[in-house]
């Protein structure tokens, strides 16, 4: 039950939901009662998919944007879009940030980025946060 509560709250972190699957994975681990290696893995892989969502959001979302009811104006997409050109793919290494994180795979998608290097760059990007956490929780940066 544990590896499937931080699998829905690493996905759902990933999204535009406000969850944090930071604070369950380190419960997690505190208790002792689950193995590190697969708890990392549970974490990576459902925010993974979860920003793999966001991607496949980013891609049909252009065809929405004349609607009225569409959340984000025209310039603010144009200047994200612009932004995300100008540093490209590399941008998607800070897609473990919160806040700007999901915007940016969000975008990832809207700018049509290749699906292949948007899973590679946001997967290094997404371990490497859990095993940061992983290694504070283990000391290693104090």
């Amino acid at each position: 039950m544990s590896y499937f509560l931080l699998f829905l709250s690493a996905f759902g972190a990933a999204t535009l939901l406000p969850l944090q699957s930071e604070a369950v994975l380190m419960t997690l681990l505190v208790q002792g009662m689950s193995n590190p290696f697969y708890l990392l893995l549970v974490a990576t892989v459902g925010n993974v998919l979860g920003s793999c969502v966001n991607w496949w959001l980013g891609l049909k979302i252009e065809h929405y944007k004349d609607k009225k009811w569409f959340p984000v104006s025209e310039p603010r997409l144009q200047q994200a879009q612009q932004i995300y050109h100008k540093y490209g793919f590399y941008s998607l290494l800070l897609s473990w940030v919160p806040i700007i994180g999901d915007p940016i795979t969000l975008i990832a998608g809207l700018m049509k980025e290749h699906f292949g290097r948007f899973l590679l760059i946001v997967t290094i990007a997404k371990a490497g946060r859990y095993l940061f956490m992983y290694g504070l929780y283990l000391g290693l940066f104090s």
